[in-house]
Order: C-alpha cells, then structure tokens, then sequence
C-alpha cells in the first residue's frame, strides 16, 4: 500500500469519518483510481474502527505545517 498526496486528494471531500466500508463505497461512486481502492482494502481493520480523517489512514499526509513558506507572502 503506497499513498501519493494525489491519490489523497481522491479522499479530500470523503464523509469523515467514516467506515473501512463507506471509504471504499465514496471511492468507488466518485471514480477514484483502482489504486485508492486497493489501498483501501489493504487497511487491517475489523471492519468497525472509525477514520476521522486521511492522517489516520495516511499518518505521514502532508499537513500545512510540513511546508515552509511564509503565510504573509501568500
């Protein structure tokens, strides 16, 4: 399982939190790629654990903190 911030973006607007299950059903009626789907289904879970956001399925997402810029010259 690999994630890219572009395979991530497929998530951004995902019904968190969410399901296993109701992650993979929103990849699929959105039209993700096959590879969202599949990382997806790698996750271990027992098919009860909550996701609240993409951090717990992706722990090293970039945040905004991760990037150093200058807010004011934005």
């Amino acid at each position: 399982m690999y994630w890219t911030i572009e395979l991530a973006s497929y998530l951004g607007d995902a019904p968190w939190p969410a399901t296993k299950d109701e992650l993979i059903d929103y990849a699929l009626r959105s039209g993700a790629p096959h590879t969202v789907l599949e990382n997806l289904q790698a996750l271990e879970d027992d098919g009860e654990e909550i996701y609240e956001s993409i951090e717990d399925i992706w722990p090293d997402y970039p945040t905004q903190d991760d990037y150093l810029f200058n807010e004011d010259e934005v």
